[in-house]
């Protein structure tokens, strides 16, 4: 089977979606007949070197489109390149003859990005997308201080009613996958031909479980410090358990949140109980995720939730919101998902988990395995590349035979944004 993947960055030495692309291309390589269509950074490895076997096609990131990484991760400004480069190098592809039983967009994982894809008679896959997802009115207020440019996530909603590039996109697809099924109420307006939820995420092996020793139990949060993850909410929860002192908090990671936590924390009176250690190095992690009971991971909008699958390799029970990627991670065999409410209401029902679990060791021991058992039955790499083949090879049957004209074969030329 052929298949040509595109995404405009895939780098085993990068972090987010371009090692999470990079992942699912190597999983895929050894099952199908893959070409993959990239940029190339410079000063990063060969992208042909991380995946022998495959033909690969390049081209160089813009210069411009680096100077900022933060802008570049989040709004993909080089994005009309790509989509120009892809477009033409498919289109002489099939005039000289060449054939793709399909075609996968992988990347970016945001909704709002019109596919080159499009323009062609093959069937195509996109996703898994995620995102879209608000932050609920009672939160608003605290998540306020978000940079400008998230906030244009509210533009989302009118492009999915009016943008004909965006709404052809997904509307030819033969398949548009999501994160989870909320992704699917995110595009209600757009008629789809099919939608399937796929987690981008996946994990490469199962570390060897671990006992838990009788003591208090040590609460874990992983995630970047921001609103939304819900860390002031598990400091707050602290606070509803004043009559269970030996209940601990570890966090681990960086951001604006993190020193406003930390004063929570210290206002609430349970600073002595928190451990926020920042930032660290991925085999710390791991150290940490080995070392304690229950993963607390209260983020309101969260698209999908790596992290959830991170700690329940480990045989962690976990504590989370039942909203957006979370509640499709998690079921009720391995964990406790909480509805979001107020921010009141919501440490409240976190400690309210917290304290069930402290009571119940049995619960937990049987959540945490269950949640063991979860990902190593749908999150192994092998197995999540089995499955998409396996839907594409429901999805080639629709292929036509493509017919292009000279017109199409011609263009765009670079700078063309409505060639994207």
């Amino acid at each position: 089977m052929k298949v040509l993947l595109i995404a405009p960055n895939i780098d085993a030495s990068d972090v987010g979606e371009a090692f999470v692309a990079l992942k699912w291309a190597q999983a895929l390589a050894g099952l199908v007949n893959l070409t993959v269509l990239a940029f190339q950074r410079p000063g990063r490895p060969d992208l042909a070197t991380q995946l022998p076997g495959v033909r690969v096609v390049t081209w160089p990131e813009p210069r411009w489109a680096r100077r900022n990484e933060r802008l570049n991760a989040m709004l993909k400004p080089a994005w009309p390149v790509f989509a120009a480069h892809v477009r033409r190098w498919i289109a002489r592809a099939l005039v000289q003859g060449e054939h793709f039983d399909i075609a996968h967009q992988l990347m970016p994982q945001a909704a709002r990005y019109p596919s080159p894809l499009r323009h062609f008679d093959m069937p195509y896959i996109i996703g898994p997308l995620g995102g879209a997802l608000d932050t609920p009115q009672a939160f608003q207020a605290e998540a306020a201080s978000a940079p400008i440019f998230t906030r244009l996530r509210a533009l989302d909603t009118w492009r999915f009613r009016h943008d004909p590039w965006l709404r052809a996109s997904y509307s030819r697809a033969a398949c548009v996958l999501g994160v989870a099924p909320y992704v699917r109420e995110v595009l209600a307006d757009i008629p789809l031909q099919r939608f399937e939820p796929v987690l981008e995420l996946g994990i490469d092996d199962l570390p060897p479980p671990v006992a838990a020793p009788e003591r208090p139990l040590r609460l874990l949060h992983v995630g970047r410090g921001v609103r939304t993850k819900g860390l002031r909410d598990a400091v707050r929860a602290l606070a509803h358990l004043a009559d269970r002192p030996g209940i601990t908090l570890t966090s681990a990671g960086a951001g604006e949140e993190i020193a406003l936590c930390q004063a929570e924390a210290q206002a609430l009176g349970v600073a002595e109980r928190v451990t926020f250690h920042g930032r660290l190095p991925r085999e710390h992690v791991e150290a940490l995720y080995a070392s304690h009971d229950v993963f607390v991971f209260p983020s309101f909008r969260e698209p999908a939730g790596g992290v959830l699958y991170e700690a329940m390799r480990h045989g962690l029970p976990v504590v989370t919101a039942a909203r957006g990627g979370p509640d499709f991670i998690v079921d009720d065999d391995c964990g406790l998902r909480l509805p979001v409410t107020t921010p009141d209401a919501f440490a409240s029902a976190i400690a309210g988990a917290v304290r069930r679990l402290d009571d119940d060791p049995l619960l937990r021991t049987r959540l945490g395995q269950s949640a063991r058992a979860k990902v190593a039955a749908e999150g192994l790499w092998p197995a999540k590349a089995a499955r998409m083949v396996a839907l594409y090879e429901q999805l080639a049957v629709l292929r036509r035979v493509p017919v292009l004209s000279a017109r199409i074969a011609e263009r765009p030329q670079s700078g063309q944004m409505n060639t994207v």
